[in-house]
C-alpha cells in the first residue's frame, strides 16, 4: 500500500466540498492534488495551508497523476470530466447524475459494502436516501404496502445558488414544502430498496441537519422490543450507524459524522412501524460518505479520517 494517495476535489467551494477538504485534509493516507473551484480560483483555502483553488478544465485534470477524484458539482455538469479521467483513476461522484447508472456502483457501504470495494466508479448516494434507506432496509422483507416518509432538512441541502429555499429570510419562522412526489431521492431509494417508496421533503431555517421520520406497514404483527432488536443487530459493528431506543432529533444528527436510528414505534394492531434516523446531510449525507467510499475503492480502513 503507498503511502498515500493523491486525490483532487472539483467543486471545492460548496458546502459539501468544503466539508471534504477538511475531512480529507485530516486523513492519514491521502495527499490533496488541487481544490476546483472557478470562482475563487487564486484565492487561498480556508485552514488548509498551501492549498490555493484552481480553475481546472477536463483537460488539465486528464494531466494529473490523481488515484481518485470526488465531483462536488452540481448536477448535469460532471460529464466532460469523466469523459477525460483515466480509467484507472478512481472517481466519487456526489451529484445525482450516476445514482441510476448501472455502469456505476452505488456507494451506500451498510448495503453494498463488497461491491464497492475496488471499484473505479462510484455514485454517492443522496442525504435523504441515505437515512431512509438505513431506517427502511433491515424491515423491506416484512414490509406489506408503501412505507412513506416525511423528511426534514436544513437549508444548506439546497446548495449555494440564491433561491427560496436556502434563504434565511424566507425560512425564518418556516417550513417549506418542496417537490413532494417524484422526489430523486425517493426514485433513488425505491431503485435500491427494490419496493415503492413515498416521500415528503421540507427544509427549515437551520443550516444543516436532516430527519427522516418512516412509516411501514407490515404483513405481519410485531413489537416494539422485536423492532429494536431488528435494527440493533442490522447495524451491529458498523461503526457510522448509532441505534437507540429514544426518538431522534434533527439537532442529534447535526455535526454527527453517521446516521442515528431510533425510536422505533409500534401501532396498536401491531401492523405499522415507525422508525426515524438522523443525519448530517453534509457529512454522512455527502462528504463522510464519499470518504468511506474511497477508504474502499483504495482498500484501506473503511473510517481511515473520519472519527
Amino acid at each position: 500500500m503507498p503511502e498515500t494517495f493523491t486525490v483532487g476535489v472539483l467543486g471545492a467551494r460548496g458546502h459539501t466540498g468544503a466539508e471534504l477538504m477538511r475531512i480529507l485534509d485530516d486523513h492519514p493516507y491521502v495527499e490533496m492534488a488541487f481544490a476546483g473551484s472557478r470562482e475563487l480560483a487564486g484565492e487561498a483555502v480556508p485552514g488548509l495551508e498551501g492549498l490555493t483553488f484552481e480553475n481546472v478544465s477536463p483537460d488539465d485534470v486528464a494531466k494529473r497523476p490523481l488515484d481518485a477524484i470526488f465531483l462536488a458539482l452540481p448536477d448535469g455538469i460532471g460529464g466532460p470530466y469523466v469523459e477525460e479521467i483515466a480509467d484507472d483513476t478512481v472517481i466519487i461522484d456526489i451529484s445525482s447524475d450516476h445514482r441510476f447508472d448501472d455502469d456505476w456502483v452505488y456507494g451506500l457501504p451498510e448495503m453494498f459494502r463488497e461491491k464497492i470495494k475496488g471499484a473505479r466508479r462510484i455514485a454517492n448516494p443522496g442525504c435523504y436516501a441515505t437515512a431512509l434507506q438505513l431506517a427502511i432496509a433491515p424491515f423491506a422483507g416484512d414490509i406489506d404496502g408503501v412505507p412513506t416518509v416525511f423528511g426534514v432538512s436544513g437549508y444548506s441541502g439546497a446548495g449555494t445558488t440564491p433561491s427560496p429555499r436556502n434563504d434565511p429570510e424566507n425560512l425564518k419562522d418556516n417550513l417549506i414544502p418542496y417537490r413532494l412526489t417524484g422526489h430523486n431521492h425517493e426514485r433513488e431509494g425505491a431503485r435500491y430498496l427494490e419496493r415503492t417508496v413515498r416521500f415528503m421533503p421540507h427544509v427549515h431555517p437551520a443550516f444543516r441537519g436532516l430527519l427522516v421520520t418512516t412509516h411501514m406497514p407490515l404483513g405481519e404483527q410485531t413489537t416494539v422490543e422485536a423492532a429494536h432488536e431488528r435494527l440493533s443487530s442490522a447495524y451491529d459493528g458498523e461503526a457510522l450507524v448509532d441505534v437507540q431506543e429514544e426518538i431522534p432529533t434533527l439537532k442529534d444528527g447535526t455535526g454527527r459524522r453517521g446516521v442515528l436510528i431510533g425510536g422505533t414505534t409500534i401501532s396498536e394492531d401491531g401492523l405499522g412501524l415507525t422508525v426515524v434516523a438522523v443525519e448530517d446531510n453534509l457529512l454522512k449525507g455527502a462528504a463522510v460518505q464519499a470518504v468511506q467510499n474511497l477508504n474502499l475503492a483504495l482498500g484501506l480502513p473503511e473510517i481511515s479520517g473520519i472519527l
